[in-house]
């Protein structure tokens, strides 16, 4: 057996990665002194801030990154906490120079922006937006996920981030970036986050809030939270056209617009209006999805619960002579998608042969392949 030294241990430690910045601890400046005695590491790192929730999970995969070095039977760790200055330098680097406040999705990011919206609540719009965020990040895309509906936030529940006692986790703040929770892959954060219960037997607070505190929070949500280098965003948005539309309109008219509807009449009719109103901020309607659609019996049959045709009529109602807006799915009435849900585990991970995770998976495999409009659009370029 080699003896070991501390430079092979450096670059096992300084390759282990944040989990919550999803970067390894090297490139953080997160590694302090390593030594090497005998068979003993000693190894020291510093945490972003005192009192960091992934604390237990950097140590324990510290020391399994010093013990794996040939020659170490031993790991001494020692944690400290970054100092104020080693902070800011860390979310200077993070914010890529951009300046606090700065909106890291403007029209020269190659993140694809995608709002999903509907006309009307309870057509399933979130549990698709959840679902189709998950299904692209197991396509190994870089995804984050934000809850718009500011009023009616589901998110943490769909993706089982409310705990047993029904705490939401909250995002982790290094000065003023907040770090979103990782749910099945998905970096997320909702107004959810930051309600508190005021018995652990009462629901979580209400959110009672006018325009400009709506458009606030989704500015924030955009310019403080820290989701690095990201594939793909999606935007839950609430229902219909009110002010959150309209500020997700301003904030981001280069976004990309899926329309949610059921078949029925009542909702697709109103589906449409969400798409105009869209189109009117600048943003493009990429396509439509039908959810709650008829779904198969045990014994082969068909059931149509609420109707058919309505994806197909918003679809050709959003259509023009110069751009198609297609139907991209057509996802079935499922049981199981219901109860998954409510257990918080999106159905494409609980179930992928339910019909509807089929749908949605399928769902999925068009929107990684098909690329964001970049007409008119600057692109970075890199001279040599």
């Amino acid at each position: 057996m080699s003896q070991p030294n501390a430079e092979a241990v450096l670059r096992a430690v300084a390759a282990v990665v944040d989990p919550e910045l999803r970067r390894p601890l090297g490139e953080l400046d997160m590694v302090r002194d390593i030594a090497v005695d005998g068979g003993v590491a000693r190894v020291g790192i510093a945490l972003t801030i005192a009192g960091c929730p992934a604390a237990d999970r950097i140590s324990r995969d510290v020391r399994a990154a010093a013990a794996s070095v040939d020659g170490i039977t031993e790991v001494a760790l020692e944690v400290g906490v970054m100092t104020p200055t080693e902070r800011a330098a860390l979310t200077e680097r993070l914010r890529g120079g951009r300046a606090a406040r700065d909106m890291p999705f403007g029209p020269d990011s190659l993140t694809r922006v995608i709002a999903v919206t509907s006309g009307k609540g309870g057509v399933g719009k979130s549990t698709i937006t959840a679902n189709l965020a998950v299904a692209l990040a197991a396509r190994g895309l870089a995804v984050g996920l934000i809850d718009a509906d500011v009023h009616g936030f589901s998110i943490p529940g769909l993706l089982g981030l409310v705990g047993a006692d029904g705490s939401v986790p909250a995002p982790t703040r290094i000065d003023d970036l907040m770090l979103p929770p990782v749910a099945h892959g998905v970096k997320v954060i909702s107004i959810g986050m930051f309600l508190r219960r005021a018995a652990a037997d009462e629901p979580l607070g209400a959110v009672a809030w006018r325009g400009p505190m709506l458009h606030r929070t989704v500015q924030q949500f955009l310019t403080d939270v820290y989701f690095g280098d990201l594939d793909v965003l999606l935007l839950d948005m609430p229902p219909g056209t009110g002010d959150v539309a309209i500020s997700v309109g301003q904030l981001l008219p280069h976004a990309d617009v899926l329309v949610v509807t059921t078949p029925q009449s009542a909702a697709s009719d109103v589906a449409v209006r969400s798409g105009i109103v869209a189109r009117q901020t600048g943003q493009r309607v990429v396509g439509v999805v039908e959810n709650m659609a008829a779904m198969t019996l045990p014994d082969g049959s068909s059931l149509a619960v609420f109707g058919e045709g309505g994806g197909a009529a918003v679809s050709a109602a959003l259509s023009t002579a110069e751009e198609a807006v297609p139907l991209l799915a057509s996802v079935p009435l499922s049981p199981g998608a219901r109860t998954d849900g409510d257990a918080g585990i999106p159905v494409v991970v609980a179930d992928p042969a339910d019909p509807a995770a089929r749908a949605i998976d399928a769902l999925a495999t068009l929107i990684a392949h098909v690329p964001r409009g970049l007409a008119g659009r600057a692109l970075p370029v890199r001279r040599a």
